[in-house]
């Protein structure tokens, strides 16, 4: 009992509403102090520092930042509009604008969330204007928004990396082929229910010369970062110092770099840093127990005892990580549980990089589905929407994406190919 101390006691101050960072910190010491571990406390502090000490970790605010100064920068709609000039004349040609929009979104910002807001704000009610149902905007916002987190650069990717000690670059690399696959299906998916459900297609197109004006130097940004870390020219970190300079000389050129703008960007990434920091340093007493509780050493002599092979802990860690991203944060998911989890896969044979890639994209698949779906709330409280009508929606892509999942999966040379090629793995 005294072992199960730590979740126990976080799983009911969970329940009364006690912030993350303060229920595993207590949780931890507690556990400590209840498994009669309590001397090793005093080497917390180091370990705790020792785990926010990398610099990989060091570019996760600066991208924060990145995301924060386009948003207030007008380069949402910019975006919106360059992918209108590609797909919107089809049929269904919003929802096509849409999955487009999370693709090049990806390459500003990187979140999952940053994309949701932007386009449930700016693009959900253009596509009810021109006659979709508020429920399918939403509902396919929500999933395109999974694009953000796979398509370099990605935040989730970055602390991984950080996290794992697994390289930034080749973990780059691996996700932009499953990020291109996953577009593709939603486009194709969107383009099914557009002809059963005979949505419209776009009856103008903007500007070309003015859009590609405004959105072009924004295009920049992921060719400066990606090419930059996948070829070794500069490290994460300095990509995303770069990337931040970018971005507020675009801010300057569309006439947007206004103190106000600025002010409220570094304030958001700040916050939003400083909570994911404090997250690492608690999670890392019950990363600290369960290794001194032999945790990895008990999993390991488990997959021995049941012969596990390689595809069948995949099966496992995967649905693990699907139950964990439904309930708990994507940065609190990782940081809590693959440095337990996800050692033991290793010697069965799998690829670090190629698991990076596919706990990423599991654990993010967790913001679309109940019984919390952080995305789908975003979008409800956006759009106004009710949350169930939109998780019904939602069916059709979060079975297609889990498809996806499963495919990358089971054939790692999709993911593997091209860091191969770069000679990264």
């Amino acid at each position: 009992m005294p072992r199960f101390a730590a979740l126990i006691i976080m799983f009911v101050t969970a329940l009364l509403g006690v912030g993350l960072a303060y229920l595993m910190g207590v949780a931890g010491i507690i556990g400590f102090l209840a498994s009669g571990m309590g001397e090793y406390l005093q080497a917390l502090p180091r370990r705790a520092f020792s785990q926010l000490d990398v610099f990989a970790l060091m570019a996760m605010p600066l991208f924060v930042l990145v995301g924060e100064l386009m948003n207030r920068g007008g380069i949402t709609r910019s975006l919106i509009d360059l992918a209108s000039l590609f797909v919107g004349r089809s049929r269904g040609g919003l929802g096509h604008v849409n999955v487009a929009s999370s693709v090049f979104f990806a390459g500003v910002s990187g979140s999952a969330m940053a994309d949701a807001a932007a386009l449930s704000s700016t693009l959900v009610p253009a596509m009810k204007e021109n006659g979709y149902s508020g429920v399918y905007a939403g509902a396919i916002t929500a999933a395109s928004s999974v694009i953000g987190p796979l398509i370099p650069p990605s935040i989730i990717l970055i602390f991984y990396g950080a996290i794992m000690n697994v390289d930034v670059a080749a973990l780059f690399a691996a996700s932009i082929v499953p990020g291109l696959i996953l577009s593709l299906a939603l486009f194709a998916a969107n383009a099914v229910i557009a002809r059963l459900d005979n949505h419209p297609s776009l009856d103008s197109r903007p500007p070309l010369i003015r859009t590609i004006r405004k959105a072009g130097p924004a295009m920049l940004l992921p060719i400066i970062i990606i090419a930059g870390i996948v070829f070794g020219v500069v490290t994460p970190t300095e990509a995303a110092a770069l990337a931040v300079v970018t971005s507020l000389l675009i801010m300057a050129f569309g006439g947007e770099l206004k103190w106000g703008n600025v002010k409220e960007a570094v304030f958001s990434a700040t916050i939003f840093t400083g909570a994911i920091f404090a997250i690492i340093f608690a999670a890392t007493s019950i990363n600290f127990l369960a290794a001194l509780l032999g945790a990895p050493a008990m999993i390991a002599s488990w997959l021995d005892a049941n012969a596990f092979s390689l595809n069948a802990y995949l099966a496992v860690l995967t649905c693990i990580f699907i139950l964990v991203g439904m309930v708990l944060d994507t940065q609190i998911a990782l940081i809590l549980l693959a440095p337990i989890l996800v050692p033991a896969a290793y010697p069965l044979g799998a690829d670090p990089v190629h698991l990076g890639v596919i706990v990423c994209f599991t654990i993010t698949l967790g913001l679309i589905t109940p019984p919390l779906g952080g995305v789908v709330l975003i979008v409800s409280a956006a759009t106004r929407e009710s949350y169930w009508s939109l998780m019904k929606a939602l069916l059709p892509f979060i079975l297609i994406e889990f498809a996806v999942l499963f495919l990358l999966l089971y054939e790692p040379g999709i993911v593997l190919a091209l860091p191969r090629a770069m000679g990264l793995v």
